[in-house]
This record gives C-alpha cells, sequence and structure tokens, in this order.
C-alpha cells in the first residue's frame, strides 16, 4: 500500500522535528553530580599545580574537572599529561574543546565517569574542588587506588582527621567568595605492611 503524498510529508516533517528536538536537547548526566558546577578560578588552578609541585613527567587526574582547565593548564604550563573526569556529558564536551583551543589535546582526556567509579591508578596528582562530604566519602578510593607519593590538592575543602601536609591560603585576588582562596595537600602513604 503506498501512503499518500500530504501524509507521507507529515511524516517525514514530525521525523525530522524530533530529530531536531532531540539533538537540540543537552546531553544529561546518568546521575544528579555530587557538587554543583563552579569553575576553579585561574589563580586557583595556578595555585594548586603549583602546591602539588606539577612537572612534564606528572599525570594529573582532576576529579569533576568542569571544563578541564585544570588538566588543560598542567598540560599547557608544564607539560604534565592529564585527564578530567566529569560525570556531565555538558562539562566533558567543554573540556574537550578547551584541550583543542590550546593545543593540547595529545597530552590530555577526559572521560564522563562517576568519579567514584574512574580508574585512578595511574595519577601522580589528583586534583579536587568539591565539597569535604564528598573528599570523606572519596577519600577510601583514593588511599586504596593511589599509589604512595601521589599527591592530592584539594580547593577549599578539606578531609576531616587526615591532615594535609601542607596548605597554602591565596592572597586577595579580587574574588568575594571564600572558594578558591585555601588549598590542602596531602601525600598518599606508603600502604600498610607493603615494606614501601
Amino acid at each position: 500500500m503506498r501512503m499518500p503524498k500530504r501524509s507521507f510529508l507529515k511524516w517525514l516533517v514530525a521525523g525530522l522535528l524530533s530529530v531536531a528536538l532531540g539533538a537540540a536537547q543537552p546531553a544529561q548526566p546518568k546521575r544528579t553530580p555530587d557538587v554543583p558546577y563552579v569553575p576553579t578560578t585561574e589563580p586557583a588552578v595556578e595555585a594548586m599545580l603549583k602546591l602539588a609541585g606539577v612537572t612534564s613527567s606528572d599525570t594529573v587526574y582532576d576529579l569533576g574537572c568542569g571544563d578541564g582547565r585544570i588538566v588543560v593548564t598542567a598540560a599547557k604550563k608544564y607539560g604534565a599529561h592529564g585527564v578530567g573526569i566529569d560525570i556531565n556529558p555538558v562539562r566533558i564536551g567543554e573540556a574537550k574543546e578547551n584541550a583543542k583551543k590550546n593545543n593540547v589535546e595529545n597530552l590530555v582526556r577526559f572521560e564522563e565517569k562517576d568519579l567514584f567509579e574512574a580508574d585512578i591508578k595511574d595519577a601522580t596528582v589528583v586534583t579536587l574542588f568539591l565539597l569535604s562530604s564528598v573528599n570523606l566519602k572519596l577519600r577510601p578510593k583514593l588511599l586504596a587506588d593511589l599509589k604512595p607519593g601521589t599527591r592530592i590538592v584539594s580547593n577549599t575543602f578539606d578531609m576531616g582527621d587526615w591532615k594535609p601536609d601542607k596548605e597554602f591560603t591565596l592572597e586577595d585576588d579580587g574574588e568575594d567568595s571564600y572558594l578558591s582562596h585555601r588549598f590542602y595537600l596531602w601525600t598518599v602513604p606508603a600502604k600498610a605492611g607493603s615494606g614501601k
């Protein structure tokens, strides 16, 4: 049976419209992110990488990477490799665009993943801008998955009773928020009984 021309055109228009509307909808995270997206300020990015002592031999993982600015800066300024993890596909798209714009696509990659499920064992530096509660929830994974000597830097939020090796406060940079002014550095200790 042949479809009348008018019916076919209606079907075609309806199909194209649904495809266009579907394409216009931004991709949604698989679950609600643990923290709202608040970009790390550029002075804070510099302070975090400096506190961690990042060099070209490092692999910097940013958990909750947002637009990728930390790993992109680590690659561009220090020649480090970087991996950004974020659950939000929109942020991952922005991060990939940021890497392309800064010509560091050969040094960085971005993964749309839950930071609690991501494979982070290759990191030599991990950066965080989460919340204290999320840091505490993430702490067992960091200690179990990361090699001894891996440096962890957190923007603004600590890890409870795990005292940092170093702290740094960024002097007034004109930002009115209390965020992105205080930074904490921890070094993953040797595993108990490992002899390392």
